[in-house]
């Protein structure tokens, strides 16, 4: 049975239950070509939320150590395939880093309300039409989503404020949440998020504070919950 991990350092959560899980595979609990157990297991065996186990498994599928199979489970991979090193931070973790977005970016949506006017929100318009038309084309609208958040900072004036909503939006570009994201977006996620932007527009259009956090921090808590959910099935 697996040990309750300890948290005893300061590496990312993920970082550690990857080295936990790569401990019993080098000491042969799982061999190579085994399936690990389900990630319900693996978090209450480790005393850790399942988001953070699959992280783990995300993080030891970059490095070698895992397989993910989509519809079967993760496999133990050679050890020709694997590295015995401890695992290096490849990102922050998703989920705090959504959760993170949600706070910053629903004070933002209730900052600018008092500045909303039709010329000023029509960069939003455009940023969300744009994400339309990729959408329909099959493109990925991710450099529009982009646009989108980072339009809505934009009317605070404050460049701190564009800033960290740029490098936070920029996250979904390291390994572990590029990799992640390969394992659950697809047109019908990319559908609710622009269905979601278009609550948000619609908020400030309102001038609705509250209404406006509440659509930012809903669309957030989606997306991160896209994250988790679609992959969970896939690897099911």
């Amino acid at each position: 049975m697996l040990e309750q991990l300890k948290q005893v350092d300061t590496r990312r959560l993920y970082q550690q239950i990857a080295d936990q899980i790569r401990a019993f595979i080098q000491k042969g609990t799982y061999p190579p070509g085994t399936r690990l157990p389900p990630e319900r297991d693996l978090a209450q065996q480790l005393g850790v939320s399942r988001p953070s186990v699959r992280e783990a498994l995300i993080a030891l599928e970059i490095d070698g150590s895992v397989e993910v199979r989509m519809g079967a489970g993760v496999y133990v991979c050679a050890p020709s395939a694997r590295t015995s090193q401890a695992t290096a931070a490849m990102g922050e973790s998703p989920s705090e880093l959504m959760q993170a977005r949600a706070l910053l970016e629903g004070s933002v949506a209730m900052q600018v309300c008092a500045l909303a006017t039709p010329e000023t929100l029509a960069p939003l318009r455009q940023a969300l039409e744009d994400m339309r038309s990729a959408i329909a084309q099959q493109r990925p609208p991710l450099a529009h989503d982009r646009q989108f958040h980072l339009a809505i900072a934009a009317l605070t004036g404050n460049a701190v404020l564009v800033r960290l909503v740029g490098e936070l939006f920029d996250e979904r570009h390291s390994p572990i949440s590029a990799q992640l994201r390969e394992h659950s977006e697809s047109s019908q996620t990319w559908a609710e998020a622009l269905h979601e932007h278009e609550a948000i527009l619609q908020a400030l259009e309102r001038r609705d504070v509250l209404e406006a956090q509440t659509a930012m921090r809903a669309h957030l808590k989606a997306s991160q919950q896209r994250w988790v959910e679609n992959s969970r099935r896939e690897w099911a």
